[in-house]
């Protein structure tokens, strides 16, 4: 009798230590996806007509803090000048460590060939300095422990401002 009363009371005690751990550690947390750099390789920009050409490479990072890898989808990350698209970037299908960041590269073409001429992109040109924003949303599922799948996802909303002198980009903010 004492026999069944101990295993019954170990796996009671058991039971709780599992579901304390299952509901602190292994509580699954959204993958953050930001640009994590962004550097211009080829740069043409006119006042007179507007316009622009632009090839950008661009380091985005996808930062998983669960404790099981997050295998995501393709995604694309569109560029806006004003609201107007200029270009997109493919990122490929991946996977991100546990409780790690995977870097990847991307190279985008961005022209000002949707944009419509009562934009102020022809002060901006004159001024030296173009705001850029890039957005993108990245699902996929975090695995623990092969038995837990949970579909979770990472949205980016960056905002960057381009020096058209010296062809640099500055002051990247992601949210």
């Amino acid at each position: 009798m004492k026999l069944v009363v101990y295993a019954a009371a170990f796996a009671i005690f058991q039971t709780i230590v599992i579901l304390v751990f299952s509901l602190t550690v292994m509580r699954i947390r959204n993958p953050k996806f930001r640009l994590t750099s962004v550097t211009v390789e080829d740069l043409t920009a006119a006042p007179s007509p507007v316009s622009f050409n632009m090839k950008l490479s661009a380091q985005v990072a996808v930062k998983n803090s669960n404790f099981g890898h997050f295998k995501f989808d393709n995604t694309t990350i569109w560029f806006d000048y004003g609201g107007v698209g200029v270009g997109e970037a493919f990122v490929a299908k991946g996977r991100s460590k546990a409780r790690s960041t995977k870097n990847m590269n991307v190279t985008v073409e961005l022209n000002s060939n949707n944009i419509p001429n009562n934009s102020s992109l022809e002060s901006e040109i004159k001024a030296g300095f173009m705001a850029l924003t890039g957005h993108s949303k990245l699902s996929g599922k975090v695995q623990l422990m092969k038995l837990i799948k949970k579909k979770k996802s990472a949205e980016m909303n960056c905002a960057m401002l381009v020096n058209l002198v010296t062809r640099a980009v500055q002051d990247i903010n992601c949210q």
